[in-house]
């Protein structure tokens, strides 16, 4: 009687440890895909990332806030003439450079309102440079390695029936937990991207400022929050790559249900930390 008792102790032991199992590995596969994605979404362009989307902003861009540009443009460029002619006290010193002057400030002006897209897009194409070679360097793995597997697989096979019990019942909950926090990834990674969709819609006005000394801060701070936006890829593989190393630092082999906490409890800082990479990267380009 003991040898069948310990027989359905160790067939109903032996189907707890491949539950928990499966259910912890399906977790960690799931979030190191999820993670996994966001090295290559990041370092795309916008042209890159959703070209429906792109096409459709740059339509909008070039038919519709071009022509309130170029109205700006114009404004900008009449009011730089009458400034620079009443600068040599009113006239009573005229030079006939200043009309040299304005000429090569306003075709200036002109050539950069005129490539506005390919001057937002190249932005993005530095950006999406470094982010790539920072993701070439950080890739060694977001993923529980084997031998982390190994480690807890054998784990649980030392553990008493009652604790695999109570891991079992919270192999069963985790993995809730984990896709709202890789739902939460998915919308950092597509807010910022939708973010740089609508700042691209507008980059005609801010560029027709660019022709005078006092307006040209609007065009100023706008490539900045261009730069801001783009750089905001690299703090996110940043981010990655500390997430990775934590990751590799646990131990399975003292406490399983600790350890797993604490993979959640990193997944958790992931998020957080993501959610701070828009404002760390506006602040150290001084964007606004």
């Amino acid at each position: 009687m003991q040898s069948l008792l310990d027989k359905l102790t160790e067939w109903f032991k032996n189907m707890l440890i491949d539950g928990i199992m499966g259910n912890l590995t399906g977790i960690f596969t799931d979030m190191n895909e999820k993670i996994g994605d966001i090295a290559g979404q990041v370092g795309m362009s916008p042209a890159d990332f959703e070209p429906g989307i792109f096409s459709m902003i740059q339509n909008i861009s070039e038919n519709v806030i071009m022509p309130i540009a170029g109205i700006i443009l114009t404004f900008i460029a009449c009011y730089e003439l009458i400034q620079l002619v009443i600068a040599h006290n009113n006239l009573a010193n005229f030079e006939t450079w200043i009309f040299y002057k304005w000429v090569f400030k306003t075709f200036v002006a002109v050539t950069l309102i005129t490539n506005t897209t390919n001057i937002t897009m190249a932005v993005f194409d530095v950006a999406g440079h470094v982010i790539n070679q920072s993701g070439g360097i950080i890739s060694n793995g977001t993923a529980v390695s084997a031998d982390q597997i190994d480690s807890l697989r054998a784990t649980l096979e030392a553990t008493d029936l009652g604790p695999l019990i109570g891991i079992f019942v919270q192999s069963l909950i985790l993995p809730l937990f984990f896709k709202i926090i890789t739902i939460i990834i998915f919308v950092i990674v597509y807010a910022r991207m939708i973010e740089i969709y609508l700042m691209v819609s507008m980059a005609p006005i801010p560029f027709a400022t660019f022709g005078n000394k006092e307006e040209s801060m609007m065009g100023k701070n706008y490539l900045r929050s261009l730069f801001a936006l783009g750089f905001q890829g690299f703090l996110i593989m940043i981010c990655v790559g500390i997430y990775a190393v934590l990751i590799q630092n646990i131990a399975f082999a003292d406490d399983v249900m600790g350890a797993i906490w604490k993979c959640f409890g990193y997944a958790i800082l992931l998020a957080i930390t993501l959610f701070k990479t828009g404002s760390i990267s506006k602040s150290v380009l001084h964007a606004h």
